[in-house]
């Protein structure tokens, strides 16, 4: 991989971390059309997934540095710790998806593009229904609650799969339980930072152990580490203010086109 391939990687995986289009499913299609392969994919998928969740950290440091404070400052139960608590709740799927079957879901990616494009079309119908739905509800919607939580949860372990956005999962997802437009952008946001370090932090380790090898040099990791994060913050910054203003149909669009081109150009 060149470092002008890893600019391009990482400027589609801070744009598309945080739109509703699936970075997994793009970041297949980039490398695809590269011609990027090997061991190197993983490894920079990882590195610049880290930098999304750091650009994360930056957009809404004031309400982490909130929930940090509220939940390790009092030992009384208040509104962080409950916030915090449904995070973890949502966490639940997808900690039992990575625990007992991250082979099965690693081996989805980089067997071509025909899932990708299945599971875009999947991400444009959840988009479309959450829009029209909202847009028929006389109701502005409720809080986070631990229901929804876990409902979110599910809708984010089965975005593991490449070309099902994560953030149009759980934004989708957490639309069609009625919850906040403001709320749920916010919390879809979150809800993801644990498991990614995590797994990052894991993976790191088999690196270190010799467990797993890469042959990503240091320069394309650097420049797909900083284009990530950049990128990511001003996407963050973008997709928290669509949400509010309900704009979900126009990436409903965008990816039932790509979901067909990938489909039609893997079929014929």
């Amino acid at each position: 991989m060149s470092w002008l391939d890893a600019l391009i990687l990482g400027i589609v995986q801070g744009l598309t971390e945080f739109l509703p289009v699936s970075s997994s499913g793009h970041l297949e299609i980039g490398q695809a059309l590269l011609g990027t392969s090997g061991e190197e994919n993983l490894t920079f998928a990882i590195l610049v997934h880290v930098a999304t969740v750091l650009s994360t950290l930056v957009v809404l440091w004031r309400e982490v540095a909130q929930l940090f404070a509220g939940t390790f400052t009092t030992p009384r139960w208040n509104e962080q710790k409950d916030y915090v608590a449904k995070i973890l709740v949502s966490m639940i799927p997808v900690f039992v998806v990575g625990m007992f079957f991250k082979d099965q879901v690693e081996a989805f990616f980089g067997n071509g593009l025909l899932l990708v494009g299945v599971c875009l079309l999947v991400t444009a119908c959840l988009l479309a229904l959450s829009e029209w739905l909202q847009y028929k509800r006389a109701r502005s919607g409720h809080e986070v609650g631990y229901k929804d939580a876990i409902v979110i949860g599910i809708a984010q372990a089965c975005a593991v799969l490449p070309g099902l956005s994560r953030s149009g999962a759980t934004i989708a997802t957490g639309l069609l339980c009625g919850v906040k437009k403001e709320s749920v952008a916010q919390f879809s946001f979150l809800m993801v930072l644990i498991p990614i370090l995590g797994e990052a932090f894991l993976d790191g380790l088999k690196l270190w152990k010799g467990d797993m090898t890469s042959d990503l040099a240091l320069l394309p990791a650097v420049v797909g580490f900083v284009a990530a994060f950049v990128t990511g913050c001003l996407a963050c910054r973008f997709m928290i203010e669509v949400v509010r203003r309900q704009r979900l149909v126009w990436f409903a669009v965008y990816c039932a086109i790509v979901g067909s081109v990938a489909i039609i150009a893997t079929v014929c």
